[in-house]
């Protein structure tokens, strides 16, 4: 390769940057950014107007015409309100104009975004803030280009209405208590603490025009019917396959349009099921991450289109086959560069390491439903518990070797353990301890991987804003947990190792109740979870309740993160889009069947009978199998049609009802209909002859072109 096709050589160029900043910025105009943007310091008019200029000069250079303030709407996706940098002056002439106020805020209609009560429609008021932690960002529209302005959304009265805030919220929560806990073991210098966020990206990629022709996947992003074929992904031969060349040529694309975004995609591959393929970043700050898989997720949807794809990020898009989650990959960095996740050769290190591990294991066992909350949708109920992915109970795995180590230290005796390891925590009664010498239990929710933890519930198609903020919210309130246990033993005068090794005991004995090395499958688990008083919530409304558990509101609210009223509006906007995304499918389900499968069964029924009626005579005493195979296919139209006309007959009902009662209503009743419908509809698909069957099946979509 040549120098300038090194992925190094573009990098960053289409993100306004330090390094683009420190480029085009006055130095003092720069520094006061930086505080702003590090320390929480005001920014003014000036210093707003200058960063304004320069972000404006730099997006016109680069091809840029618009610029537009892009957040993140409880629809887990992004939204964005383009404004023009052309504007006229008094005598008319044209110029390109951009100011610190439009940089700071905008004002986009919020009466069609969800809010989950906050406003009524014609509060249609809203406002868009610039994030600065976030840098802006180009992106190229093939004709132009627009600049990208990360923000935050809030209603007039300022109750945020978007992921972001929550999150930045969360993340407040967390640097003071992890400083707290940090300064007990000595780190003096260390100015702030950052969570890092990597999420690897799984997805489906199928022929557009194979897909166009099934309104499930317009529509739903899923397939609401479809048989496997005789060979799926039984043979396990797609897994880390060579990838299909028009692949290939879409992942080229995608990498080299977030290089120039900033983002490193240092992993991709084929993954388990036929079409099936991964994408895995570099890790970096958690509100980078949260802007930057967005960013990812938005590239894809269009270098899908110019490849001929139909990008599927559903969770669960065919029946039978893996689903696809967002593995969301999590740590802590300390400001100077210390990963507070990593095992040490330092003796306090490491137990300040089993400090902070301490800490998260208190929050899970303590506060694990919103966990299961935050990951609940109609996708991820389909996708949970089976292949591969981990169940509904939040549980966390260590690994042999550390969850031996915990053990002696909560029983106070330190024999029998391992003989080779790494992590020496410096006394004689406790050997050395290799961290990394187990296997990975790709059943549990939440496993600790060597350095880090990696949270496999996360669902596709979700922002991991939601996920990542309940996660410091739980793990803030162990930190304070640990820190307030260690100095009431320091404070009498007890030195900080037996301090800190009492602490992790007593958070061991609590938090334990949430380790589970084993098979998370497993019943006898479902039924020791039961035993341990976890969090068991099967179905989506019954997980996103799990928020309006009375000490759940309590933690958010006094952590700062959302107000009482805030998290009823989440819990009744997350259970609205729930309701809305199912009853949708039956929909499409119900006009799939009407217009297609049925009248394809009635030709195939009309076909096989004249048949029948064709035969000479002298061989139609031979046709009993014939018949019986034609009174299969009449009973099969039969109970499609009833089930279908029950199915739409609910939805009707639930027309006048509240959001909870139409919520669990459509879930225990409709859904075991749906589920029955769909299965006649698999089998008719095995009866009826591709000449007449209308829709493209699973055996056309996973052969690519």
């Amino acid at each position: 390769m040549t120098e300038s096709l090194r992925p190094s050589a573009t990098f960053g160029v289409n993100v306004f940057d330090r390094r683009t900043m420190r480029e085009r910025l006055p130095r003092d105009v720069y520094e006061q950014l930086l505080a702003s943007v590090e320390g929480g310091a005001p920014l003014d008019d000036g210093v707003a107007n200058a960063v304004a200029m320069a972000m404006k000069e730099w997006a016109l250079a680069r091809g840029t015409t618009h610029y537009t303030h892009w957040f993140q709407p409880r629809t887990e996706m992004t939204a964005e309100k383009h404004m023009a940098f052309l504007s006229l002056d008094r005598k008319g002439f044209p110029l390109e104009t951009f100011t610190g106020g439009e940089l700071i805020q905008s004002e986009p209609d919020a009466s069609s975004l969800p809010s989950g009560g906050i406003r009524t429609t014609f509060e249609a008021r809203g406002y868009t803030a610039w994030d600065p932690t976030s840098p802006a960002f180009i992106m190229d529209d093939g004709v132009g280009g627009t600049l990208f302005i990360p923000s935050v959304f809030i209603s007039h009265d300022g109750t945020p209405l978007d992921l972001k805030t929550p999150l930045l919220r969360s993340l407040a929560a967390m640097e003071p208590r992890a400083l707290r806990l940090l300064k007990l073991f000595g780190n003096r210098t260390v100015k702030n603490v950052q969570m890092t966020v990597g999420s690897e990206q799984e997805f489906f990629l199928v022929d557009e025009e194979v897909a166009r022709r099934r309104p499930d996947l317009i529509y739903c992003g899923k397939t609401v019917f479809g048989s496997l074929p005789p060979k799926a992904q039984q043979m396990e031969d797609h897994y880390f396959g060579t990838i299909h060349p028009r692949v290939l040529a879409f992942m080229n694309d995608v990498e080299e349009e977030l290089t120039r975004l900033g983002v490193v995609i240092k992993t991709r591959h084929n993954e388990v099921a036929p079409c099936q393929f991964e994408f895995a970043p570099l890790h970096c700050e958690a509100n980078l991450a949260s802007d930057q898989n967005q960013m990812t997720m938005g590239v894809m949807r269009k270098q899908a289109r110019r490849h001929g794809f139909r990008l599927i990020l559903h969770e669960k898009p065919f029946m039978g086959l893996n689903g696809s989650g967002k593995h969301t990959n999590f740590s802590l960095q300390d400001s100077e560069g210390r990963n507070l996740l990593e095992p040490s050769t330092n003796q306090r290190r490491n137990l300040q390491f089993l400090a902070f591990l301490s800490a998260l294991l208190l929050g899970v066992a303590r506060y694990g439903g919103l966990l299961r909350a935050s990951i609940a949708s109609a996708g991820n109920m389909h996708r949970l518990g089976g292949n591969e992915a981990p169940p509904t109970i939040m549980s966390v795995y260590l690994g042999d070797v550390l969850t031996q180590l915990l053990e002696k230290i909560k029983e106070g005796s330190f024999s029998d353990m391992p003989d080779k390891g790494l992590l020496d925590l410096g006394l004689s009664r406790l050997p050395s301890v290799k961290i990394d010498n187990t296997d990975r239990n790709r059943t549990s929710p939440i496993a600790f991987t060597g350095n880090k933890f990696e949270f496999r519930a996360t669902g596709s198609s979700q922002s991991i804003a939601g996920p990542v903020t309940m996660l410091l919210a739980l793990w803030s309130w162990g930190m304070d947990r640990m820190a307030e246990m260690i100095e009431s033993r320091t404070g009498g005068g007890w030195d900080i190792t037996d301090a800190a090794l009492d602490a992790i005991r007593q958070a061991y004995r609590e938090g334990s109740i949430v380790c589970f090395d084993g098979n998370c499958y497993a019943s006898e688990w479902r039924e020791e979870a039961q035993g341990r008083k976890l969090p068991l919530a099967d179905t989506t409304p019954e997980a996103l309740a799990l928020y309006l558990v009375p000490e759940h509101r309590q933690l958010l609210d006094e952590m700062g993160i959302m107000s009482d009223r805030e998290i009823v509006a989440y819990y009744e906007t997350r259970l609205e889009q729930y309701f809305k995304t199912v009853d949708i499918e039956m929909g499409i389900f119900s006009s799939m069947v009407w217009e297609g499968v049925l009248p394809a069964l009635s030709q195939q029924i009309g076909q096989e009978a004249q048949a029948l009626r064709d035969l000479p005579e002298e061989l139609a005493g031979q046709a009993t199998g014939w018949k019986e195979e034609l009174g299969r296919l009449l009973g099969l139209r039969q109970s499609l049609s009833e089930r279908t006309k029950k199915l739409e007959g609910l939805r009707k009902s639930l027309a006048d009802l509240d959001i909870e009662t139409q919520a669990n209503r459509l879930t225990s009743e409709g859904l075991p209909l749906f589920e029955e419908a769909r299965a006649l509809c698999d089998e008719v698909e095995g009866l009826v002859s591709l000449s007449v069957w209308p829709y493209p099946t699973y055996r056309d979509l996973f052969s690519l072109k």
